[in-house]
């Protein structure tokens, strides 16, 4: 069939199957569930639509719910403000964002790469979309990957996760690391699905990844703005760092990665090291790359 949103009927049919009706507060009927999670009788139940409102929603149809439906449904499912979000994108609500149109390359500006080149001894990572990478300072290179010798239209932070073997064996938590990464580029494809870059790396990370693939099926997005990595170096051994992420002013589709170590723990101590080891000197330079989109 043609002119269904598929992607929206997908989205809405996983969710519906991850949400618990034990906690749902719906009364027993007494049938024996055959599948996991809601029915869409009780999805539409929870919502206050009708179920064939609904049915014809989970279908992809193109109807256009309100802005109260969509978010009756998010509370239904038990969305969180990520999956609300991907939900309002996905049925193309007049208050989510426009999709961006914009294919120029995304360029960093000078004052950020000043800042990060000042943040000497902590890592710091710019990433754009799709989780391109713009730039890295020389710490961030030494702790995860010297980024300047990737080719700039393989210079992705998810590529890299999921067809690096290095980075496979970097992470000790590489399967929450690279679960976090199809997340977010799941919710990237529904800010833009017409963007053909992702289009493309979507592709051919299902194609080479049986990971990302498996992944991808489950349709789950999340957006991690912070949290922790769990690296095992081969320089300095294990360390945990803690990273913070920041949204530029006035340029919503570039992101900046800060990682921390917690002062007077081990993992400050090899970070330290780390610095040492790797110090080149004055005239250092960052990664700034420019990937194609």
């Amino acid at each position: 069939m043609t002119g269904l949103n598929r992607e929206l009927a997908d989205f809405l049919r996983r969710a519906r199957g991850q949400v618990d009706p034990s906690r749902a507060g719906l009364p027993s009927d007494g049938r024996v569930r055959r599948v996991k999670g809601l029915r869409r009788e009780e999805v539409a139940l929870l919502a206050g639509v009708s179920t064939d409102y609904y049915a014809r929603l989970e279908q992809g149809r193109r109807i256009n719910p309100s802005a109260a439906v969509v978010e009756a449904i998010g509370r239904a499912l038990e969305l969180d403000e990520a999956g609300r979000t991907h939900l309002r994108d996905l049925i193309g609500l007049p208050s989510s964002p426009a999709p961006r149109r914009s294919r120029s390359v995304q360029r960093v500006r000078p004052g950020l790469y000043q800042l990060i080149d000042a943040l000497d001894g902590e890592p710091a990572l710019v990433l754009g979309r799709r989780t391109d990478v713009l730039a890295a300072n020389r710490m961030a290179k030494a702790l995860f990957a010297d980024f300047d010798k990737i080719p700039p239209k393989e210079r992705n932070y998810a590529r890299w996760i999921f067809l690096d073997e290095d980075a496979r064996s970097l992470f000790v938590d590489w399967n929450d690391q690279a679960r976090a990464a199809v997340e977010s580029l799941r919710f990237e494809v529904g800010r833009d699905p017409a963007d053909a870059a992702t289009t493309a790396l979507v592709a051919e990370l299902r194609d080479r990844s049986p990971d990302f693939d498996q992944w991808w099926e489950q349709h789950r997005v999340h957006q991690r703005t912070y949290g922790s990595k769990r690296l095992r170096h081969p320089l300095v051994g294990d360390l945990t760092v803690e990273y913070e992420s920041f949204v530029l002013p006035g340029d919503p589709d570039t992101m900046l990665y800060l990682y921390s170590t917690a002062p007077g723990s081990p993992s400050r101590q090899a970070m330290d090291i780390l610095a040492s080891w790797t110090a080149s000197g004055p005239g250092t330079r960052l990664s700034r790359s420019e990937p194609e989109t």
